[in-house]
């Protein structure tokens, strides 16, 4: 599934994916870096429970916390399993500060999921 945001001209977008395996993330990861040479960051966060019990979450450069924490918010909130939840974000000139960093991204994995 993948949604698009725009805030303060920056441009999100948002993808879920369904894990099978653990090896799926870097395979999506992959896919995506290649779809979005030209992006600013590519955020996540996961959560897989199948074989082992293990999540994630990674900024991309993003201050730390504002951007692969609230994606994985949103995943235990809607109590996800086996989730991927990507955002990528292209900058649009306009810095959002910290606490508007971590409501975009909340807002971009919300609207995936």
């Amino acid at each position: 599934m993948e949604q698009e945001i725009e805030i303060k001209k920056s441009k999100f977008v948002a993808y879920s994916f369904e894990l099978e395996t653990i090896e799926d993330v870097k395979k999506q990861l992959d896919f995506l870096h290649t779809k979005h040479k030209k992006a600013t960051h590519i955020c996540y966060a996961y959560v897989f429970n199948k074989q082992q019990n293990s999540e994630k979450c990674f900024d991309d450069g993003e201050p730390s916390g504002t951007a692969g924490y609230p994606i994985l918010n949103v995943i235990k909130k809607k109590n996800l399993k086996n989730t991927l939840i990507v955002v990528v974000r292209y900058f649009g000139g306009i810095k959002l500060g910290a606490g508007g960093l971590s409501r975009a991204y909340t807002k971009a994995a919300a609207s995936v999921v």
